[in-house]
């Protein structure tokens, strides 16, 4: 008969070789035997978050292959056990045992601003569209710098490629607490770059992109119009990360060999990696993407609905989850259920062809619709007319210009801060659902904005 020592060996080697590096390193090398008796074995987790870790996500896996080892007849508990010294074993062999102190790893502090935590893999929905760019980037996530790197997604906007980058990052984060991670629009790259020039701190912007385990930079087809120099800080930070092995993933709206404004020694890096597709989904993934972001909401969607908006709406996800949204606040306003009714009647713009819009543009219908000058409402006022109508134009820019990031928003009004522009739009977001006069003007704005001729 098998001892526990040599049950618990074989387990261990066995777990190590079915699972990826990643769910190994996220906790099961810190469990250790407590105790095997009567074909039940009992295995000691570092403290309680561990062990409900462990539980929820990983008990299954560690129960099948005891059990292969063992027999179907064992069963497998787990209890918090804190490391004890034993007195048969020398304290070297204690050593690979102790973890490394965390403050000598600095988390990344960008988390909080940069990574969504609600866009994650379990949150992704893979479809023939998206299959190998989704399992390319859970490739990426679980072994960061060795599967695919450099990792290039490209595809029009709104089909997912931001979700998936942040999700990379927060599978990262979360299961490599070692490692910093640093998501980035190009954008954002470019003020850093700028406003290092202005204050002299370039080695302090080297330090703070190179030091990253995961660099995750989205958009990279803004590049095309910048200079020659912020192209050769591009490439030296990505040759500076790849050549000690760390994970870039990137994102563009068109291939690495349609982007004409990149240097030739850039895209050949590029296409070095892997470059991958994101296409539009078929008619069951846009389904799909419906039904799973009703269920995230909490939300009843009627299947007659669900097929109804998305044979409407083809090729722009965002506008797919958005139609979910405004039918919830539609519904609350009105308290009756979602029906196929209501959303004809509410959800009259989906999949039309939408006017080319500039922040200019709305920022002159916004202020026309309040009766208000363009140049106050860009302005720095604070009178209560004005913040509203600013925050509805801010509202729009955002909802409506897919290429718009929170910095550049922030520039058109007077360069604000951008996390003041967050606050407008976040402000806008929470009033649609209590608001029926708000939800009301808001709609009379994207028809005019839209090309609707009805008021």
């Amino acid at each position: 008969m098998q001892s526990g020592e040599e049950i618990w060996s074989a387990l261990q080697d066995s777990l190590r070789g079915n699972a990826s590096e990643a769910v190994w390193a996220a906790g099961l090398n810190t469990l250790r035997l407590v105790d095997y008796h009567d074909n039940q074995l009992v295995i000691g987790a570092p403290n309680q978050i561990q062990l409900l870790r462990i539980q929820q996500r990983y008990l299954p896996f560690i129960t099948e292959q005891a059990q292969q080892l063992v027999g179907s007849e064992l069963t497998v508990s787990l209890t918090v056990s804190q490391p004890t010294e034993n007195p048969d074993t020398p304290a070297l062999d204690e050593a690979p045992e102790t973890p490394i102190p965390a403050s000598s790893f600095a988390p990344s502090v960008d988390r909080p601003a940069r990574l969504d935590p609600r866009m994650t893999f379990d949150s992704f929905v893979p479809g023939s569209s998206n299959r190998l760019a989704f399992a390319a980037a859970q490739s990426v996530a679980e072994t960061p710098g060795r599967a695919y790197n450099p990792l290039m997604i490209y595809g029009n906007s709104g089909l997912g490629k931001t979700h998936l980058l942040h999700a990379i990052g927060n599978y990262v984060q979360e299961n490599y607490p070692g490692r910093k991670v640093l998501y980035v629009s190009t954008e954002t790259f470019l003020n850093d770059f700028i406003r290092a020039i202005q204050t002299r701190t370039q080695l302090a912007l080297h330090d703070r992109y190179r030091e990253n385990d995961v660099l995750l930079i989205d958009d990279i087809q803004f590049m095309e119009t910048r200079g020659e120099t912020f192209h050769e800080e591009i490439f030296h930070t990505y040759n500076a990360l790849h050549g000690e092995g760390k994970q870039i993933v990137l994102t563009s709206d068109r291939s690495p060999r349609d982007l004409a404004g990149l240097q030739d020694r850039f895209r050949s890096r590029l296409l070095q990696g892997l470059v991958t597709e994101i296409d539009q989904p078929d008619l069951e993934t846009r389904i799909a993407i419906l039904r799973s972001k009703a269920e995230r909401e909490g939300i009843e969607l009627p299947g007659d609905v669900a097929e109804w908006i998305a044979q409407r709406v083809r090729d722009n996800i965002r506008e797919l989850e958005g139609s979910i949204t405004m039918l919830r606040a539609f519904a609350n306003l009105r308290q009756e259920p979602i029906s196929l009714e209501l959303a004809k009647n509410h959800l009259t713009n989906l999949g039309q062809e939408q006017i080319i819009l500039k922040p200019e543009t709305i920022l002159a219908v916004v202020s026309d619709f309040y009766g208000l000058s363009v140049e106050d409402v860009r302005g720095s006022k604070r009178l209560r007319p004005l913040v509203h109508a600013r925050h509805v134009a801010m509202y729009l820019i955002r909802d409506l210009l897919d290429n718009y990031s929170y910095p550049m928003i922030a520039r058109i009004f007077d360069g604000r801060n951008h996390t003041t522009v967050i606050s407008g739009v976040e402000k806008i977001k929470d009033q649609l659902a209590v608001n029926s006069e708000l939800l009301a003007q808001i709609n009379q704005l994207k028809r005019r904005l839209q090309g609707d001729g009805r008021e």
